[in-house]
């Protein structure tokens, strides 16, 4: 643990003293490393060159979780595939009088790649400032780095694709040999301005970037709007959703525009859902603990609850805010009675530690499956660290390729061709929330039809609940409507804590 981390495990907001920066700057000399993000700011704090933000120290806190997982992180040797590994594969007779494309290369990424960072913000939000003091201070063993404006990055990408077609034809998959040229230059990209304006963009990037990730590098980007909103109403926009998808799902997204609620507490930077069980998953949850709790009013404490002459421990517990382990709450013989009665007590709630469920972990998922639809129905709040995707968490890549197998042979799947790599099915399966089912329908996964409703309506509501719109609602934001807006969810929920005694 790099010295910035120890200091600011206590006291995560709490900017550094002269005495602290004078010790920081010591052991900078003595350890390179150890001088990241947090002391950059905390030094331009004191140097007063910058004001003190509580949301500002929130983003640094994530680049110094990146920065901590990047000093103990060695990408694989780049390997560069020849040019006639590139060249398609000749096609079978049958395949060919059939009609039948050849399947996609699956591309695959290390599992030990650390999740990068997507920031977006409107002008003047700092997202220079701070991708400077994240490249600026990034660990000596990252010995290749690259810094560029997306724009000049995509342009030096399409003239290298040209020359290369130019060379070998059309008929040959240039951007793996791009992307491994690339990953030879650095091991972090970082992309100043990330946007997509160009159909000729939006048809090579989910590839490309996704082949800078099989060779190990470690993305970093800042953009003036979310990956959601990228491209839109741009020519084959459906084509650009699996981009989308992965840089939501590879990257960790970061607002950086500071919206406060009736208290003058900005939220959390960060959605609430966070994977994998990184080193930045516990400060995700200590931030909205913080920020959906009451931690001056109402420290963090143990409670306990009654149900049927039981007790119901929590762990932590601020305000209108419960914090449990996975374990704490899932792993012990717990049921329907005992979440609705924690939804009388709360409103929200922040599970942390949260595994992929497989046929293994049925018992687990089906009680998850039943927490989950006890949130949704009382309208709270839910924050989650999981050890996968959420288009995961109740089935792993295994079964969804057992799923598709048998969708195939059924006739439910069609085009397998264009799915041969489990990834792209289970992007199918998160772009339409898991509601299209067919392919599990001869899968020997699930009991009955009852337990794959209940399966999809559970990433369906997790999807929902997921949103700004639900995030936000009852929580006084100004802009939507201050503390009168706060007030009257309260009597919203006050009516349901009624009709469900």
């Amino acid at each position: 643990m790099c010295y910035s981390n120890l200091r600011y495990s206590t006291a995560l907001w709490e900017p550094a003293s002269s005495l602290e920066l004078l010790d920081i700057l010591t052991m900078a000399l003595a350890n390179p490393d150890a001088f990241g993000p947090l002391d950059e700011y905390d030094e331009r704090v004191h140097s007063h060159r910058l004001r003190d933000d509580e949301h500002q120290r929130t983003i640094v806190q994530s680049l110094q979780d990146l920065h901590d997982m990047l000093a103990d992180y060695q990408a694989p040797q780049v390997v560069h595939p020849s040019i006639e590994s590139l060249k398609p594969q000749s096609q079978s007779l049958f395949d060919s009088l059939f009609h039948r494309k050849p399947a996609r290369k699956y591309t695959r990424i290390p599992p030990n790649l650390p999740k990068g960072l997507y920031m977006y913000g409107d002008v003047g939000s700092g997202k220079t400032m701070l991708m400077d003091m994240f490249y600026d201070t990034l660990p000596h063993n990252i010995s290749s780095k690259t810094r560029v404006h997306f724009h000049n990055f995509m342009q030096d990408v399409h003239k290298r694709l040209h020359a290369m077609k130019m060379e070998h034809g059309t008929d040959l998959d240039a951007i793996s040999y791009i992307a491994a040229d690339l990953a030879e230059k650095g091991s972090v990209l970082c992309f100043d301005e990330f946007q997509c304006t160009d159909v000729a963009d939006a048809m090579i990037l989910r590839s490309l970037l996704e082949a800078l990730m099989s060779h190990g590098v470690v993305l970093v980007t800042t953009s003036n709007r979310h990956p959601d909103d990228l491209y839109k109403n741009g020519i084959q926009r459906a084509s650009f959703i699996p981009c989308i998808n992965l840089l939501k799902t590879r990257l960790r997204v970061l607002n950086l525009d500071s919206t406060t609620d009736y208290r003058k507490i900005p939220r959390p930077p960060s959605g609430v859902y966070h994977h994998p069980l990184d080193k930045a998953a516990t400060s995700h949850a200590e931030r909205w603990f913080k920020f959906l709790g009451d931690v001056e009013k109402d420290p963090p404490h143990k409670a306990t609850h009654q149900v049927w002459g039981r007790d119901i421990e929590v762990p932590r517990a601020s305000g209108k805010a419960a914090m449990f382990t996975f374990g704490e709450l899932i792993g012990r013989a717990t049921g329907a009675a005992d979440y609705l009665e924690l939804m009388r007590s709360y409103d929200a709630f922040i599970i942390t530690d949260v595994p992929g469920m497989t046929h293994r972990e049925r018992d687990w998922a089906r009680r998850f499956i039943t927490f989950i639809d006890a949130v949704y129905e009382s309208r709270a709040k839910l924050v989650l660290t999981t050890a996968v995707p959420l288009f995961q968490l109740f089935m792993s890549p295994e079964e969804i390729g057992e799923a598709l197998d048998g969708g195939r042979l059924q006739g439910s799947v069609q085009h397998a061709e264009e799915h041969d790599g489990v990834d792209d099915v289970m992007r199918q399966m998160m772009d339409d929330l898991g509601m299209n089912m067919a392919m599990l329908k001869n899968s020997n996964l699930f009991t009955g039809d009852e337990e794959r409703f209940a399966f999809s309506r559970a990433l369906s509501r997790l999807s929902e609940m997921g949103s700004q719109d639900w995030v936000e609602r009852g929580l006084g934001m100004e802009h939507r409507g201050g503390l009168n807006e706060k007030e009257g969810w309260q009597r919203v929920r006050s009516r349901w804590r009624e009709d469900s005694l």
